[in-house]
């Protein structure tokens, strides 16, 4: 799913009771506040959200995966994010509840062992081409 302007600007709207006019106003130089500090200053940081930051990329040789020929990429500006730590907890949330999903809609057909049981049964080890899977980590 993709979020536009409009629809955060919406959101805001309703949320804090503003018409969606002064709204886009507000949401706008919000976002030119954050792109005039990134030319000015390089780096922008806000807190629990993340840090934009204008990095030199350096020149280097690439190949037209079309042609196969080698071509020189010049050195160019680009502008990186690294999210904040609120961010990062809130998407590794949103993963853990996403597995918990997965994990209900497979209906959890295979038992779990137990401290008697001490394995799994034959029919929950993951098979292999040529067999059962390594279960030392190394096919992960």
């Amino acid at each position: 799913m993709v979020v536009t302007k409009k629809e955060i600007v919406k959101t805001i709207s309703e949320e804090i009771g503003l018409t969606q006019l002064k709204t886009k106003e507000i949401v706008q130089k919000t976002f030119d506040a954050i792109i005039d500090t990134l030319v000015e200053d390089e780096r922008i940081e806000l807190r629990n959200f993340g840090v934009f930051e204008v990095k030199r990329r350096a020149a280097r040789k690439a190949r037209n995966p079309r042609t196969g020929e080698k071509v020189f990429v010049p050195e160019k500006l680009v502008v990186t994010f690294k999210p904040g730590k609120e961010m990062e907890e809130r998407v590794k949330e949103l993963e853990r509840l996403a597995a918990a999903a997965a994990s209900a809609a497979a209906g959890n057909s295979v038992a779990a062992p137990t401290a008697t049981s001490g394995s799994l049964p034959t029919s929950a080890v993951p098979q292999g081409p040529t067999g059962p899977a390594s279960t030392s980590g190394e096919n992960l």
